[in-house]
């Protein structure tokens, strides 16, 4: 199956949202006030569609957002694309599209020159990033859901 992957203006949050919900809120059971934050207004956010309507979706934050949000960590978000919020929908799983939706987010953060993506990986996904080229780092981390992650990066 084929899929258009673009970015997307704020015209099309909610339908990037009712994704993330389906993944994050419903099947995962992560409370929607942690899921959607202050910080989609500032981020950029990729849309996955296909035949049957939204797919999959990814944000990423750059420059001033992301400095605020995971500076803590190292993250220069002059240089720094940070991936967060990939999700796929049941359906679309196994099509290849969550690496699809990774490399569109490459793509972008190269066309806006920044050098390295960093993203903080639910522990079970560690498998998915890794055959993507990035590499995990520092101790397992609980950063707020229950759910285990580790902090990964890769240049670009």
């Amino acid at each position: 199956m084929t899929y258009r992957i673009e970015v997307v203006g704020a015209d099309s949050l909610e339908v990037c949202r009712g994704v993330r919900r389906e993944v994050f809120v419903v099947e995962q059971r992560i409370p929607e006030s942690e899921e959607m934050d202050e910080y989609d207004a500032h981020a950029v956010h990729l849309l996955a569609t296909g035949p049957q309507g939204p797919a999959g979706t990814v944000r990423f934050l750059h420059g001033a957002a992301a400095d605020k949000k995971y500076g803590h960590a190292g993250v220069a978000g002059v240089t720094t694309a940070v991936l967060g919020r990939l999700a796929v929908l049941p359906a679309a799983r196994g099509t290849g599209l969550g690496a699809d939706l990774v490399r569109a987010v490459e793509a972008e953060a190269l066309r806006r020159g920044l050098a390295e993506v960093y993203l903080e990986a639910q522990t079970h996904a560690l498998g998915f990033y890794e055959r993507l080229g990035y590499a995990a780092y520092g101790p397992e981390f609980d950063e707020g859901s229950g759910i285990p992650h580790r902090a990964m990066r890769r240049a670009l």
